[in-house]
């Protein structure tokens, strides 16, 4: 898969091309370049660990936004297995951009759910751009319940930049819709996994996002509001996003440094949209040892666990 670098990867794509030249040159004109390309090497790998072991907040936003990177129905063609796709949410219809249903995470039966973005213009416009209406809420919410029923842990995946924010969406209570999830989720009565998978905004995030153990991918990000809405706010100008990203403590690292999360989930050097199976072979790990864990609770400490941790949200010390 051709990927399409990031502008802060230019210098390692620039690198990585002059040492392909110096290969041809050297099998071409039959020239022993070795020591050459050793060299360039050697300063490729440098550059690597120089960019990608520092990432600043702002370039892990754009990893996360990468058009390259795996989404919610990618993770489920690579790691999950028998997905049987559950549509309608009974009362308007059904949500192309939140699609969930039956799933197999390795032996473990799971109902999963998610945003769904589009790689080109067609899907974006199918899936909503990841921006979920009352519908995908309501259906989400009809799949937990019926996880409830069976048993069956649910897995959540968060990839949205907010809750569409249109007319219709407003006129079917956008609003009621999700503050009715975060109601909902606090108490079923079967296992929540949430994984930010790339964007976590707003709302449209935490509607599907009140969860036992809430993990991030390495480079998505969870936050309030966009770093660019912020830098609107705060700066009058969008200009001003990575400072803002900067501010907000909005990347996995400083999220679970705050306690706001409960694990970040390794992604390949250089962000998932390098290594589809790789990234989603971590988060396969990751959640099924959630889930074993919480299996072993009953039902009563499983709900008082789960009040507790959103109890100690925001908590401090001077």
């Amino acid at each position: 898969m051709s990927v399409q670098p990031l502008e802060f990867e230019k210098p390692i794509i620039e690198m990585e091309n002059e040492i392909e030249k110096l290969r041809n040159k050297a099998v071409s004109q039959k020239i022993d370049m070795s020591g050459e390309i050793a060299a360039l090497e050697t300063k490729l790998r440098e550059t690597r660990e120089e960019i990608y072991d520092q990432l600043t907040p702002w370039q892990r936003v754009q990893i996360a936004r990468h058009t390259n990177r795996p989404f919610m129905l990618d993770y489920i063609a690579t790691v999950f297995s028998d997905f049987c796709e559950l549509h309608g949410d009974r009362h308007i219809g059904d949500d192309a951009s939140m699609p969930g249903g039956l799933a197999r995470l390795g032996d473990q039966r799971v109902v999963v759910i998610g945003h769904q973005k589009g790689r080109d213009t067609k899907e974006n416009l199918k899936r909503n751009f990841g921006s979920a209406h009352p519908e995908g809420y309501r259906k989400s919410l009809r799949l937990m319940k019926m996880a409830e029923r069976f048993d069956l842990p649910v897995v959540a995946m968060i990839d949205t930049p907010g809750a569409f924010p249109g007319i219709g969406a407003e006129e079917r209570n956008i609003a009621e819709a999700i503050a009715f999830n975060l109601r909902e989720m606090m108490l079923l009565k079967v296992p929540v996994i949430a994984v930010v998978l790339g964007e976590g905004g707003s709302g449209g995030a935490l509607g599907i996002g009140v969860a036992d153990r809430v993990l991030m991918m390495e480079n998505a990000y969870y936050s309030v509001i966009s770093p660019e809405g912020c830098a609107a706010i705060l700066w009058k100008h969008r200009k001003h996003a990575p400072e803002a990203a900067e501010a907000m403590k909005l990347a996995a690292p400083d999220l679970a440094k705050l306690g706001l999360i409960d694990g970040v989930i390794p992604e390949p050097r250089g962000g998932a949209h390098h290594s589809h199976q790789e990234a989603g072979e971590a988060l396969k790990k990751v959640v099924l040892k959630e889930i074993a864990e919480l299996k072993a609770l009953s039902t009563d400490q499983l709900l008082e666990a789960r009040y507790e941790k959103y109890r100690n949200y925001g908590e401090w010390q001077s």
